[in-house]
């Protein structure tokens, strides 16, 4: 209990306004998180006078200096909390920043009050003006049903202009007024207190305003009205237009101070009234010793300044002397709404148009002229100057610093300095007011005075508080002449801030009633970005003779010491710490020591309830008015728990063990299962082991199950009113409380009767004793699935704590719920262990049904006297309304214990790369996830393994086939011949085809084929959208699609993708393309379209894929019926977000010919990326109304193009989709020496490609070209790249035949023109000459470098000329030249035989 410095709130961001107030120490790169663990020290202990000693600290070179200005930059700043801490002002020059608390999380995950900057902006009206002081005052609400806050903070500012102004915590301008042409100094304010004896004047509220040579007074009454009018106005003004309402008058009192040369800072003392002897003395000082007196003494208002000349001044003000001043109101809103008033008696200003304030800055507000006042005696010191005065909370004392270093204290009414402290330059102070807590105090016989007893007056403390930034500690003093009782290490950059006051706007009713929390003093650390205030105990005021508690104190001291050696003489110690917790006096105290002592790690447990028990037994031979009720409760709580320790201890600790053996029969019986149903069980928690311990993380076995240390034991449980209660703790630590009371018993080695009536006598309650043990149960699964014996202890223990009172109500009927076996089915329901939750399920199952029929039988027998009652037998069941929740909760668990059988299972792959996205693990399934998870929640789950694994939809197809067959053995072979032709992978799949048919057995409604394909194909493209680069997810999410067998699932689905995750990328990889003209390059593929080139090529051909099965499903829908979505009859409660395939089927239908619109779109990109086309504008193929209707909604009718198209467009058209032909055909058919790399050519990187030429037919088709254009071109290519034989295949789908004989008469002549020209060999050259002059002039005008492929056999060529023969008529121009050429090649043919 000594005095402390404690943080309450942090900055979330002060850098920001660091930055905003000091833009030229604004970084280059933001730093990380203001640093929150300052390092600290408490100087309390020893060594006070150290820091006098201290040398003073060299000045810093001139290197550092802006690295010392980034961190002293708070000591430049105007700087204001309010004192109920909802409101931070910090202002530089013209600037301000006004902070808002707001409760946040922190990093550590702990709640705590952060202040954010709420409003930021310059605060200057008149050009030139500066901040020169700040105020937070909040103001009470009018409400009844207040609850002690604020209604609101009012911010008021001071200017060098003369100015004060009053604004919102928005940074709204309410009030302004020109009080003296001077510049405001200083700000200080005084709120209601009520007085805390008769005697004592009440103080008003009132706001003081100083200037050079003025003070200026402001009645708060005045000006809470004021300001809640004004603020009204601007709320009704920002909502309505202009509504003026003039507000009640402000009564201010100005006084000029005379007879001092210079003024710093001020404190309004509030009204006095001398005494009989200090009237007449201050009479005889002004008018001699014939001076007259009143009968009834003066009241006056006293002021103190401190400054020079007098270094300090003390001014007397007679109440009454003067009438306050009126000024009339004029409002100031900060919007153009209302136009504020302008009255040049009263000298109020608000916010005024440009026109406005203009014409105010020529003619200045009048300012009423101040009333003479004179100093009436002061300090008189030439050489010392004043810095600040602050005063105490009680108004009696004033601690005034100075130029010298120095800390004076001042007695206020005597005008007398009464102590002095050095070495405090540019010291900053304030002060703490405590009040005495009368529950503390030490009942005494001997003593009679009214602070002896729990009932007198409560006594107040006021300690100074000194911030000595050179030396960077913060002292606290008892005043007037108390000791150092505190003194921290805070750093040399902190603000300390006392504001003086509370809330404004209370009275002497009022104020009873509200309570609220405010900070006296406050330390800002602008390094560690938190707010810290000093709790100081009343009894450090006490003096050291009386103060019984600076003994205590320095007992508990001791015993802190002695509890932290490693004592080697136990007894010893035990008899030091016995004398000592024995010496303590106050009861606070010695409650404190005996925590301290069982908190302790190196006492043993013998020691620990000696001294405790020792404790309790001096207490109760004390007489009982002297014994602390508090204390021997606590005393005797904590007794009660030590005894519950050592009998938990002594039972772990006996060497216990059950004989009898355990048979699977026995198992069987226990459970109330028949063998085929046990076997059951023990097949499904067998594969669940199996599965479970290949994914399980290494785990270390612990060997302190059962051991829990005494000090944690007493730490987790408190004693109540006979109660044990626990505490709240975590998981971890809530399962080692469990299994210190019950893992023995688990295991059998500890006796189980004996351990439920310790704990039962004790006083837990069997509710809680359920919970800990179904904690142990179910967090120790792996340990229980490998001893099938702990289940016989399980049922032994849940019997015995059934049979406890008030386990199960006596009351209870079997038409309702149970809530003892509620509690039981709620954890085996929240248990993600669920091989444990089923097994707790079936005992609990066992237990149950055992006790409602002994129950049911007792019933049954008093009802029917006479009866046969051998007829209840073990293997029936009573009938109730538990039962059935029973078997409900064994269905849902055996089913989540198979699903998550799967989820655990995995393929061995040895090949494909795994992506960062498949390697995180699932989380674990409970009952409770998989109810609250939706209709799709079990489908769901399964689609995240299947994306973990990667496996093919074809598996998924196989194993829903397995159970079709009639033979069972002959299935298995087709799956694993269907897996080695389907599977990419080289899997080793082990148990999961068995697994997985297992679940679409367990759940033939929420695993239906179509459901399962629809959730796969939605996580992988959810996990593709996550990283497009992976085109592999999108692709197999086409696959899953495809297999979606019902077209409005399908169609659902599709439309829903196409929304959620492509347009927005299909569209900027079109605008891109259409931008650069080409296919784009890496880069601008990764910024604009978020992938890379490769990706995008991948992207545009599963885009084209979705289309097109988009336009199949809306054909197919028509032809068949939306799919009923059923759930299992043990599922039906679910509840959670609606499923994928609910979402589907409520999509619209989509408008066919923009949907093919689209895919027409598509297939020009994908075919621009793919062959990497260049001088294409994809758009530009397309008219307006064309371009318009892409990326449109799909359900939605656009304008589309219709009728006869721009032959320009046709003509552009014609020309891409050759190329595209060209390009295909060159992809498939170009001749590489390299016979490997030719192959490696043919295959591409994006998985299957598209058959080319088909699709530019198509494509030819909607874009209105030609198709025999297409088909034309798509023959000659093929001939020109020397593939004859498919050449003449696709021949034979073109229509216009001449024409295409006319093209390759023409590739004839290359190809001859290429053998007898450019080879120029002998023979070619005489066969030349032999040729008839027409053809010879023709074969000369060929180009061959046109040919693709040069070396085609002459063969093959003569074959080509024989087809065009046949494909010309006889009466064609060019006929006679075939006929030639036919000659031609025979001739040339003839040498190579």
């Amino acid at each position: 209990m000594a005095c402390s410095i404690v943080q309450f709130c942090y900055f979330q961001d002060l850098q920001a306004a660091r930055d905003f107030l000091f833009p030229h120490l604004r970084e280059e790169t933001p730093c990380g998180a203001v640093r929150r663990d300052p390092s600290k020290s408490n100087w309390e202990d020893d060594g006070w006078g150290a820091w006098e000693e201290t040398d003073p600290q060299e000045p810093e070179e001139e290197g550092n200096t802006c690295k010392t200005q980034k961190t002293s930059w708070l000591q430049d700043c105007v700087l204001s909390l309010s004192p109920t801490n909802d409101l931070m002002v910090i202002a530089r020059g013209q600037k301000a920043v006004f902070l808002v608390p707001k409760w946040k999380y922190s990093d550590k995950g702990k709640e705590e009050m952060q202040f954010a900057v709420g409003w930021s902006g310059s605060l200057n009206v008149e050009e030139g003006e500066h901040v020169t002081s700040a105020l937070c005052i909040p103001l009470a609400s009018q409400k009844r049903s207040s609850t002690g806050r604020p209604d609101w903070t009012c911010i008021v500012v001071g200017f060098t202009s003369g100015y004060v102004r009053f604004y919102t915590e928005n940074g709204v301008l309410l009030l302004a007024q020109l009080l003296n042409e001077d510049p405001v100094l200083q700000l200080k304010c005084r709120t209601y207190e009520i007085p805390r004896h008769p005697g004592v004047t009440e103080q008003n509220e009132e706001l003081s305003i100083l200037y050079p040579g003025a003070i200026v007074t402001i009645d708060g009454f005045s000006l809470f009205q004021s300001l809640r009018a004004c603020r009204n106005q601007v709320a009704k003004a920002a909502a309505s237009g202009n509504e003026n309402i003039q507000p009640p008058p402000l009564a201010y009192k100005k006084w000029g101070l005379q007879d001092i040369d210079t003024i710093i800072d001020h404190a309004s003392i509030g009204i006095m009234t001398l005494s009989p002897f200090d009237q007449m003395k201050t009479a005889s000082n002004i008018g001699g010793f014939n001076a007259a007196i009143k009968n009834s003494p003066p009241a006056m208002s006293q002021y103190i300044t401190v400054g020079s000349n007098p270094f300090t001044g003390f001014f007397y003000a007679l109440e009454g002397s003067t009438q306050p001043l009126l000024s009339h109101v004029a409002l100031a809103v900060a919007s153009k709404l209302t136009s504020a008033l302008f009255n040049a008696a009263s000298g109020w200003l608000g916010w005024k148009s440009k026109h406005e304030e203009e014409a105010v800055q020529k003619q200045k507000p009048k300012v009423e002229p101040a009333t003479p006042l004179a100093v009436r005696f002061g300090l008189p010191d030439s050489r010392r100057h004043g810095e600040s005065i602050c005063l105490s909370p009680c108004n009696t004392l004033a601690a005034v610093t100075d130029d010298f270093g120095r800390v004076i204290l001042l007695d206020v009414a005597r005008g007398i300095a009464i102590r002095m402290w050095k070495g405090y330059r540019d010291a900053q102070i304030g002060w703490i007011q405590i009040v005495e807590d009368l529950h503390e105090r030490v009942p005494e016989k001997a003593d009679f005075s009214p602070f002896g007893n729990t009932q007198g007056p409560s006594r107040v403390a006021q300690f100074l508080v000194i911030y000595a930034p050179r030396r960077g500690i913060l002292e606290v003093w008892s005043t007037q002449q108390g000791p150092r009782v505190g003194a921290f290490n805070v750093g040399k950059h902190c603000r300390l801030l006392y504001p003086g006051y509370k809330i404004m706007g209370l009275n002497n009713v009022t104020s009873q009633s509200w309570q609220p929390q405010t900070y006296q003093i406050c330390l800002v650390d602008p390094v560690s970005g938190s707010v810290k205030t000093v709790n100081v105990p009343f009894h450090l005021a006490l003096s050291d003779k009386k103060c019984e508690r600076a003994k205590d104190m320095h007992l508990v001291k001791k015993l802190a010491v002695l509890l932290k050696t490693r004592p080697p003489n136990l007894d010893l110690v035990e008899t030091q710490i016995k004398e000592l917790i024995l010496d303590i006096k106050y009861p606070a105290t010695k409650k404190q020591a005996l925590e301290s002592i069982l908190a302790s790690e190196r006492l043993p447990f013998s020691c620990l309830r000696n001294i405790t028990q020792t404790l309790m037994d001096t207490l109760k031979n004390q007489e009982l008015e002297s014994v602390d009720e508090g204390l021997l409760q606590f005393c005797a709580n904590k007794l009660k728990l030590l005894h519950l320790y050592e009998s938990v201890c002594q039972l772990n600790s006996l060497d216990f063990h059950s004989d009898a053996p355990f048979s699977d029969n026995d198992l069987a019986v226990l459970l109330r299962l028949d063998d085929k149903e046990l076997l059951k069980l023990q097949a499904l928690l067998e594969k669940y082991k199996e599965e479970k311990t290949r994914t399980a993380t290494v785990r270390f076995s612990d060997d302190k199950d059962g051991v829990l240390p005494v000090k944690t034991f007493l730490e987790y449980l408190e004693y109540e009113k006979d109660v044990i209660n626990i505490k709240k703790i975590s998981e971890e630590e809530y399962v080692a409380l469990g299994s210190f009371f019950f893992w023995k018993c688990l295991h059998g080695e500890s006796s189980t009767e004996d351990m439920c009536h310790t704990l039962e006598s004790a006083g837990l309650s069997p509710q809680l004793l359920l919970s800990l043990l179904l904690s142990v149960w179910l967090s120790k699964e792996k340990d229980i699935l490998d001893k099938p014996q702990s289940v016989c202890c399980l049922h032994t223990m849940l019997s015995l704590l059934s049979k406890m009172k008030v386990a199960i109500d006596e009351t209870w009927d079997s038409q309702s719920v149970s809530p003892w076996w509620q509690q039981m089915r709620t954890a085996c329901i929240q248990s993600e262990n669920n091989g444990a939750a089923l097994l707790s399920a079936h005992v609990g199952h066992s237990v149950a049904a055992q006790i409602s029929n002994s129950m049911t039988e007792k019933k049954f027998s008093q009802t029917v006297l006479g009866a046969d009652s051998e007829a209840l037998t073990d293997s029936w069941e009573a009938l109730s309304l538990d039962t059935e929740y029973w078997k409900l909760l064994l269905k849902q668990l055996e089913d989540c214990l198979i699903l998550q059988t799967l989820l655990h299972s995995k393929a061995n792959s040895s090949t494909s790369k795994v992506s960062s996205l498949q390697a995180e693990p699932l989380p674990r399934l409970s009952v409770k996830k998989l109810l609250e998870g939706g209709k799709g929640g079990i489908a769901d789950s399964v689609a995240k393994w299947i994306f973990k694994q990667d496996f093919s939809p074809e598996l998924l197809k196989l194993a829903n086939k397995e159970g079709d067959a009639e033979n069972p053995d002959e299935p298995k072979e087709g799956i694993n011949r269907g897996l080695l032709e389907v599977s990419e992978m080289d899997m080793n799949l082990g148990a999961i085809p068995d697994l997985l048919h297992l679940a679409y057995k367990q759940f033939p409604c929420s695993l239906e084929l179509d459901v399962l394909h629809a959730h796969c194909c939605w996580e992988y493209v959810v996990q593709w959208n996550k990283d497009p680069e992976e085109a592999r997810f999108f692709v197999r999410s086409i696959e899953h699609l495809k297999h979606i067998l019902n077209a409005h699932v399908q169609n659902g689905i599709a439309l829903m993708m196409w929304n959620t995750f492509l347009v927005k990328r299909f569209s900027a990889a079109t605008y891109l393309m259409d931008k650069v003209g080409k296919s784009p390059k890496d880069r601008l593929c990764r910024r604009d379209v978020g992938m890379s080139d490769t990706a995008v090529t991948s992207f545009l051909g599963s885009c084209l894929d979705l289309l097109q099965t988009l336009m199949e499903a809306d054909v197919s829908r028509d032809e068949m019926q939306a799919p009923v979505l059923d759930t299992e009859d043990a599922w039906l409660t679910v509840e959670g977000p609606t499923s994928i395939v609910e979402l589907a089927l409520e999509q619209k239908h989509i408008h066919y010919p923009l949907v093919e619109h689209h895919s027409v779109l598509c297939s020009i990109l994908y075919a621009v990326m793919r062959f990497s086309l260049k001088a294409v504008k994809p758009l530009s193929l397309f008219d307006s109304k064309g371009k318009n209707a892409f990326f449109k909604d799909l359900t939605s009718i656009q304008l589309l193009p219709s009728g006869e198209m721009d032959p320009n467009f046709i003509s552009v058209r014609q020309q891409f989709l050759l190329k595209v032909v060209s390009a295909a055909v060159q992809a498939q058919h170009s001749v590489v020496k390299d016979r490997e790399s030719s192959e490696e050519a043919a295959t591409t990187p994006f998985g299957k490609d598209q058959d080319w030429p088909v699709l530019a037919v198509d494509l030819a088709h909607h874009l209105q070209v030609s198709e025999d254009v297409v088909r034309r071109h798509y023959v000659g290519e093929l001939y020109n790249y020397g593939a004859d034989h498919l050449g003449e295949e696709a021949s034979l789908q073109v229509h216009d035949k001449e024409v295409l004989a006319s093209q390759l008469l023409v590739l004839t002549g290359q190809r001859l023109a290429h053998a007898l020209l450019h080879t120029q060999t002998r023979g070619g050259m005489e066969l030349l000459a032999r040729l008839p002059p027409t053809l010879c002039t023709w074969l000369k005008a060929m180009n061959p470098q046109d040919l693709q492929n040069t070396e085609v056999p002459i063969a093959t060529t003569a074959k080509l000329v024989n087809k065009v023969i046949e494909l010309l008529p006889e009466n064609h121009g060019q006929y006679s030249l075939a006929l030639h050429l036919i000659e031609a090649v025979e001739a040339v043919s003839i040498p190579s035989l």
